[in-house]
């Protein structure tokens, strides 16, 4: 079920929220808990129920081994316990790689070895790399010592709340289960009510008339065009950039807002990434809750910044390569990743020889180096990726508009042609309009931690909601997924 649609917005929504509520007014609260984890298994069932065994077998098994941390039996032999937790973290790590990567595998098994082994052709179960790094993150917490005792209902609304199920935020037990248990939480607020329509409405916004609009042309020009002259290339990217950031940080809005409503308030994964000065900023500001368990989990167990500069150069570039990986099973993906972590030890370097730089030139390196970045993440293979990226650098084109020919003549002796221009992406002069008000929206504009920040429970702020809800609600059309579905 998409919140993008009808049925989640004005019937799974509501009816799950009126029914909790009622549960826990009759102070039937485990009963209200109950109801949310069958209306979040409900929610994830909706795709495919074929599904739903998976994940309450995994929800099972990791409530199961992260319980066994609590036992006196387990704590007095700790060469037993550190067995117990990488078994769990291996089960976890098995599952998701039998799903995600073994196509992946084999294929590359039968380019090097020259086998013919059959793909798998299974398809990726929805959340599947979000509740597995949730539920891995509980396993080593839980080993640490920094887990209370849970029961199984408890653990259950912690992994399947329906609003961070699909796509994260990528949540921890302790910012969570405090909240569910909570009592004060168990009525109904209004004013999170209102700031949580607030920020759903934003976030529908963002999904359906932003990031939709861009990706028309950036679908156009990755996956239909065969090839791109200059200006093509670049609205390609820049389009494909825009919509990833609205449909993902919309999507995020819309959990947050949904949350909201049953009083659970959700970290922040969005803080206008786009506006960084440096790549390290954008990782701060870029699905930081992805950010944080890479940090947590992999980058300060590896040994962080703890053993020498070559080891953290090392450790650096290993984190960002196992981030690429995880978003996807594709060289595509593990080069993203690997760009990003040499970005990231070539920022440490130069801060290290106290370098500066100017902050315009600072945020120009940086956000191009980010949108290129996106390109090989949109490309479904490499081919399609060098087709866009000889486009931006002038090698299969430039094409300016006609109207321009008589007052730049002169360019067509270094080989530049006037006629039309972006064609190949089916664009229009609205098309330029769109990537220019793109910038105007990620640079000038407040993003929605700001303006929640801003928020009162007034007449503005009432009528502003109304009018982009239902001015949003009037453009739903045709199924839309978010982007982030697919990792």
């Amino acid at each position: 079920m998409l919140f993008n649609s009808y049925e989640f917005i004005f019937l799974f929504l509501p009816v799950s929220f009126f029914i909790y509520f009622y549960l826990n007014k009759k102070r039937l609260v485990e009963a209200g808990k109950g109801f949310l984890v069958f209306s979040s298994l409900f929610f994830y069932s909706w795709w495919n129920i074929i599904y739903l065994p998976l994940i309450l077998a995994s929800m099972l098994f990791n409530y199961i081994v992260g319980r066994q941390f609590s036992k006196d039996l387990l704590n007095k032999n700790r060469y037993f316990k550190k067995t117990v937790l990488i078994t769990g973290v291996i089960v976890n790590l098995a599952l998701l790689g039998y799903f995600k990567y073994a196509d992946f595998f084999i294929s590359n098994v039968n380019y090097v070895l020259h086998t013919d082994i059959p793909l798998l052709h299974l398809a990726l179960p929805l959340a599947i790399s979000f509740f597995t790094f949730q539920q891995i993150a509980y396993l080593v917490d839980s080993y640490r010592g920094e887990t209370k005792e849970y029961d199984f209902l408890n653990y259950a609304v912690f992994v399947a709340f329906f609003p961070q199920l699909i796509a994260g935020p990528i949540v921890h037990h302790k910012e969570m289960m405090p909240q569910f248990d909570n009592m004060r939480n168990k009525v109904i607020n209004y004013h999170n009510i209102a700031l949580g329509l607030f920020i759903f409405s934003i976030g529908l916004f963002k999904k359906v008339i932003i990031a939709d609009t861009f990706a028309i042309w950036a679908t156009q020009g990755f996956d239909v065009a065969q090839k791109l002259n200059f200006i093509e290339a670049w609205i390609t990217s820049l389009s494909y950039t825009f919509q990833l950031y609205f449909d993902f940080s919309g999507y995020t809005d819309m959990a947050i807002g949904a949350a909201l409503l049953f009083n659970i308030k959700l970290p922040i994964n969005f803080n206008s990434p786009y506006k960084s000065l440096s790549i390290q900023d954008f990782w701060r500001r870029w699905h930081m809750t992805l950010s944080r368990f890479l940090k947590d989990y992999v980058y300060i167990p590896l040994g962080g910044n703890r053993k020498g500069e070559v080891r953290t150069y090392t450790n650096l570039f290993l984190t960002f390569l196992l981030g690429g990986i995880w978003h996807g099973a594709g060289w595509t993906f593990v080069l993203w990743g690997a760009l990003h972590g040499i970005a990231l030890i070539l920022h440490r370097a130069w801060n290290q020889l106290g370098f500066k730089m100017n902050m315009i030139l600072a945020w120009f390196i940086t956000f191009n180096f980010v949108n290129i970045g996106w390109v090989f993440f949109r490309a479904t293979k490499f081919d399609d990726a060098i087709k866009v990226l000889r486009g931006m650098f002038g090698l299969d084109a430039i094409v300016l508009p006609n109207p321009l020919a008589s007052k730049l003549a002169f360019l067509k002796h270094y080989g530049i042609e006037f006629g039309s221009f972006i064609n190949a992406i089916n664009g229009d002069i609205y098309t330029l309009l769109w990537v220019m008000a793109g910038f105007m929206m990620i640079l000038m504009f407040k993003n929605s931690v700001e303006l929640s920040k801003d928020f009162t429970v007034n007449r503005k702020y009432f009528l502003f909601t109304v009018c982009v809800f239902f001015g949003t609600v009037a453009y739903i059309g045709k199924v839309s997924e978010f982007l982030y579905f697919n990792f």
